[in-house]
């Protein structure tokens, strides 16, 4: 998904009027980057996803390169990456989420009890997760994840929508949440078929009363401010029977494919998506700019 939304992102910017060159970063190879330093390049957007790419190893590199770029440096960007640490985060701030724990063996005992979300804290697109109706497929994920990673996590399941409201900020503005597009999932659950290849999935604004969606936006922007973000990050949350919000996690490089949420959610702000990119890379190049004038 990391290549169809660069590819996006880079026709977007030629239509901005952006000279672009798209080039493929790893962990491995990141000649990528001398050659953007040796060219003059002006401002990296590094449209990646996962831990290396999102998750604060790449945004290191790029602090240590010099190179102006989108999106959170790498403190914000572990912190967020953590789904653990972005909940002790939401507790400090006064935002809801959901009772959870962390566990490292399968012998570990269990406080949150079914139906719980054993998942991965370092995962995205629903990779590594399950949802458990009963306490045997509980502890038979906690078992399997376990084998994958080095700890996981069990968090209280929430029964309800989910929502989700991207959040915009540029080095001297304050952060603005975008339009709240609430998750209508074809299927029961919303996985990584549902998120990047069905097309029966349904993204609904004004879905939920007022009071409703500026409490989400109220919550994305304090998690936002709170968790460090800066530039663009998606904040995702679930809304139970009582249409009480629950904050789930931060995206700090949501994606940019034609599926993706923070395009649709800006386009409904009246920004389309060439000019959202030309916005979040003009974000990038401002704070160098302040920068050098301090």
């Amino acid at each position: 998904m990391s290549l169809q939304s660069g590819g996006q992102v880079a026709q977007a910017l030629r239509q901005a009027g952006h000279a672009v060159t798209e080039s493929d970063v790893m962990p491995d190879d990141l000649s990528a980057i001398d050659h953007a330093k040796r060219d003059g390049t002006d401002v990296v957007f590094p449209v990646l996803h996962g831990p290396w790419g999102e998750g604060g190893p790449l945004q290191a590199v790029l602090e240590d390169s010099g190179l102006p770029f989108v999106g959170c440096r790498r403190d914000a960007a572990a912190r967020c990456m953590d789904k653990w640490a972005t909940k002790r985060t939401a507790r400090e701030l006064g935002i809801p989420t959901a009772e959870a724990e962390l566990l490292t063996a399968p012998t570990q005992p269990r406080t949150v009890r079914a139906p719980v979300v054993i998942k991965a804290i370092d995962e995205g697109s629903s990779f590594g997760m399950a949802i458990c109706q009963t306490e045997a497929e509980a502890d038979a994920a906690v078992a399997d994840l376990l084998s994958q990673y080095r700890q996981v996590m069990a968090e209280r399941y929430i029964v309800g929508d989910e929502l989700t409201a991207g959040v915009l900020a540029g080095a001297d503005e304050a952060p603005v949440a975008l339009p709240v597009i609430k998750i209508v999932p074809a299927v029961a659950f919303y996985d990584y078929e549902a998120k990047y290849t069905r097309d029966d999935t349904q993204y609904l604004f004004d879905a939920e009363p007022a009071d409703v969606l500026h409490e989400v936006q109220e919550y994305a922007v304090r998690a936002f401010a709170g968790l460090g973000c800066r530039h663009l990050a998606r904040i995702d949350f679930m809304l139970d029977a009582d249409r009480r919000p629950w904050l789930l996690e931060a995206n700090t490089m949501p994606g940019f494919t034609s599926h993706s949420l923070v395009p649709k959610a800006a386009a409904q702000a009246g920004v389309p998506f060439p000019a959202l990119c030309d916005k979040l890379a003009r974000m990038a190049l401002e704070a160098r700019v302040l920068r050098s004038e301090a």
